[in-house]
């Protein structure tokens, strides 16, 4: 059995970037060959590009989860590495993109529209790309940048002209299998209807889509029965037509009181969308009335007896019957004629632009603020010295000497003389904390010394391992603490 699923949660992942690579070319009669590292690949974007063969977000329902490919890892030789694959989601005409705090992200209307879900992370630079004056041969390489991820909440709206309301077991979804060839499952029981129902309806030279919507009862926009479940595919239709049941036999039920009691719920109801970008209010959508089952005798009477009331709102009124097929042929032109006239002063959604908007290369500014959960500490936040510190690898000593040049560049070690920062206070960039020594000068000629170790970091109390063999023979017995005595 087909499921009809119009909300989901979909949690994306973009690509993580490749490493650099810190590789020396190597070649017999030549021994200062230079750096050749290449570059790591870009991670792939999560897309989500609008396909009209797609019509429910069922397969998000199963597969909740999307993850594009990683780039990959640079190589010596100046190869670099591979980009990741993009991950192209297709969903369906009218989608919404919304963040969990309710923010519309993207409108998707229009086959061919695409968004970019999650963007991924930028490849590393190799050691052939650090190169410098300075440093001619980098005896380390940046690493890749993770990727976007984060979740995301797709809401589907149905995209079609005439969107047909009323009470249950109206005849809503028997009036869209004799229009179109919609072949919708009918009952003599309430609620028969549980996901709404497109059909496409030809008349003259107009061709239009009609969205049967289960049934509404009073109460229905504060989430009662089904219809705040699907109240929102009514928010892109162009005309509402009032379906009436005029041969019911429900104590306190009439076509007028049902009518006032679903423009209540119409006029009660809100996007649970912030900034929604739909067609309006739908108080304010062109409205006609289907009285419907005139083939019994007294639902006829009864439809001919309301008619007034419902033209003197200024609203078409039409007695029809959908088994019968009574009163259809002129229902059909009016609905082609309001969904016309509604075209000609709204031009149909043309799929949107692609926008390519490229990643800053300089992002500069930056912050440097008290750290409320350390006393005398600060963080440094900025889109650069964190991109920074994610791409550093804090194993080699090269690396972050190349770090402290780029903040200290940057303008990080003055403004955190200018907060007061004292020698020793805890520093926070990112996710990466350490404590701040002004005394490592940083930004001045770099002494030359080993691939990948910095003499401006030697200045620290580790035990090197000629120490540490001195003191364990002097734990055994083998030698003299006494220098001298060795």
């Amino acid at each position: 059995m087909s499921r009809f699923i119009d909300r989901v949660v979909l949690h994306v992942s973009a690509g993580k970037g490749g490493n650099g690579c810190a590789s020396v070319h190597r070649e017999k009669f030549k021994p200062l060959g230079g750096p050749d590292g290449g570059n790591g690949g870009r991670g792939g974007d999560v897309v989500l590009e609008v396909d009209r063969n797609v019509h429910t977000l069922l397969d998000f329902h199963f597969h909740p989860r999307a993850k594009a490919t990683n780039g990959t890892q640079g190589m010596g030789g100046n190869r670099e590495g591979a980009n990741g694959s993009d991950l192209i989601l297709k969903v369906p005409d009218g989608t919404v993109v919304v963040d969990k705090d309710g923010e519309v992200l993207a409108d998707l209307i229009g086959v061919g529209t695409q968004f970019v879900a999650a963007r991924g992370g930028r490849g590393g630079l190799g050691n052939a790309s650090l190169a410098s004056k300075a440093r001619k041969a980098p005896g380390f390489a940046l690493l890749g940048e993770e990727g976007e991820a984060g979740d995301l909440i797709l809401e589907l709206k149905s995209v079609a002209d005439v969107g047909l309301v009323g009470f249950p077991s109206a005849g809503k979804s028997s009036l869209v299998s004799v229009l179109s060839a919609a072949k919708p499952k009918i009952g003599d029981y309430p609620f028969t209807t549980l996901q709404p129902n497109l059909g496409v309806v030809s008349s003259g030279d107009t061709t239009f889509t009609v969205a049967d919507v289960p049934g509404l009862i009073p109460g229905a926009s504060e989430g009662r029965g089904l219809g705040l479940d699907f109240l929102r595919h009514l928010e892109r239709c162009a005309v509402l037509a009032h379906v009436v049941d005029c041969a019911t036999l429900e104590p306190g039920r009439d076509p007028i009181s049902d009518v006032d009691a679903l423009e209540a719920e119409l006029s009660a109801y809100q996007p649970a969308l912030k900034g929604d970008a739909s067609l309006g209010d739908l108080a304010d959508r062109p409205r006609i009335v289907i009285l419907n089952k005139a083939d019994v005798p007294e639902a006829a009477e009864l439809a001919e007896m309301v008619t007034p009331d419902f033209e003197a709102r200024g609203w078409p009124v039409f007695t029809i019957s959908a088994v019968s097929r009574d009163g259809l042929r002129p229902l059909t032109f009016a609905l082609a004629k309001m969904v016309a006239e509604y075209r000609e002063a709204h031009p149909p959604a043309e799929p949107k632009r692609q926008v390519i908007r490229p990643i800053a290369a300089k992002e500069t500014g930056f912050d440097v603020i008290a750290d409320p959960d350390n006393p005398g500490g600060f963080i440094v936040r900025g889109v650069q010295p964190e991109r920074w510190v994610r791409q550093t690898a804090f194993d080699n000593d090269e690396a972050v000497g190349y770090l402290a040049d780029r903040l200290a560049r940057l303008g990080v070690e003055d403004a955190l003389v200018k907060q007061g920062a004292e020698p020793g206070a805890f520093v926070t960039i990112g996710d990466v904390g350490f404590e701040w020594e002004p005394q490592t000068a940083a930004g001045v000629d770099i002494v030359r010394t080993g691939r990948g170790t910095d003499a401006r970091l030697d200045q620290d109390e580790r035990i090197g391992a000629a120490e540490r063999k001195h003191a364990r023979r002097v734990r055994r017995g083998l030698d003299s603490e006494d220098p001298e005595n060795r």
